[in-house]
C-alpha cells in the first residue's frame, strides 16, 4: 500500500514509518521543509497516488512555552486548517483510509468512553482536536475510512518523557506506533489508546485489534 505521512520525524513518525516498511508498505513522508501542509495545491499534488494517509504533524511548545500566549497556535492550524487540506488531497485523490492519533485528554474528570461527550471547559489547543476529528469524520462520510486515535501523553523515545506522568493516562510511544499501524485495518470511528488501569476505556480498540499496551 502507498502510504502519505506527515511529521515522519516527529516521536510517532520515528516508530510508526520503520513498522510501515517492514510491513512492505511504499511510505511518503516529506519533511517539513519539503512540503508546505498549509499549501493546498502542493498537498493535493503530494497526496495524488496515496491509498492511506496518516496525519502525524504537530508543533507541541516545549517546556514552559505551553503557557505563553500564541504558543499552541502553530500546532492548532496543524489540527484545523491542515487537516481540512490533507481530507480534501485525500477525498480527491481516491485515498481509502485516513487516520488522525490525537490526545485522550478531552472527557470531564471521571470514567469516561468513546461515548462520553468532550469536557465542556476545553482548552482551546484541546477543541482543536476536536475540529480535526470532525475532518475524518468528513473524510469517512465521503467514502473512506476515517480513523481517529485518542493517545495517551507520550513518553519514551522521541516524546521528551523519560519515563510516564501517573497524573495523566500514559502511552509509551513504541505501543503508540503499535496502535497507529493497526489502525490501517479499523473501521471508521474514534478509539482510546492508552496504557491500562485508568478511568478512561481503551477496551474498544483492543477488542477490535488484539492490541495490548506493552511498555
Amino acid at each position: 500500500m502507498r502510504i502519505f505521512v506527515t511529521g515522519g520525524t516527529g516521536a510517532l513518525g520515528q516508530s510508526l514509518l520503520p513498522r510501515l516498511e517492514s510491513a512492505g508498505h511504499d511510505v511518503v513522508a516529506p519533511r517539513h521543509a519539503e512540503l508546505d501542509l498549509f499549501d493546498a495545491g502542493a498537498v493535493r499534488e503530494a497526496v495524488a497516488r496515496a491509498e492511506a494517509v496518516y496525519h502525524l504533524a504537530t508543533r507541541i511548545p516545549a517546556g514552559g512555552r505551553s503557557e505563553e500566549p500564541g504558543a499552541w497556535d502553530e500546532n492548532d492550524r496543524l489540527r484545523t486548517e491542515a487537516t481540512t487540506i490533507l481530507v480534501d488531497a485525500a477525498l480527491e485523490g481516491g485515498a481509502g483510509v485516513f487516520v488522525f492519533p490525537g490526545v485522550v485528554l478531552l472527557y470531564p474528570p471521571g470514567p469516561a468512553d468513546e461515548t462520553t461527550p468532550p469536557a465542556a471547559d476545553l482548552a482551546p489547543h484541546l477543541r482543536s482536536d476536536l475540529v480535526a476529528e470532525a475532518e475524518v469524520e468528513r473524510f469517512a462520510a465521503g467514502g473512506g475510512r476515517g480513523v481517529a486515535l485518542r493517545l495517551g501523553i507520550l513518553w519514551g523515545p522521541g516524546s521528551g518523557n523519560d519515563s510516564p506522568r501517573r497524573s495523566v493516562p500514559p502511552l509509551h510511544t513504541e505501543d503508540a506506533a503499535d496502535a497507529l499501524l493497526r489502525a490501517l485495518d479499523l473501521p471508521s470511528g474514534v478509539y482510546n489508546v492508552l496504557a491500562d488501569g485508568f478511568p478512561v476505556s481503551n477496551e474498544r480498540f483492543k477488542r477490535a485489534t488484539g492490541w495490548r499496551p506493552e511498555r
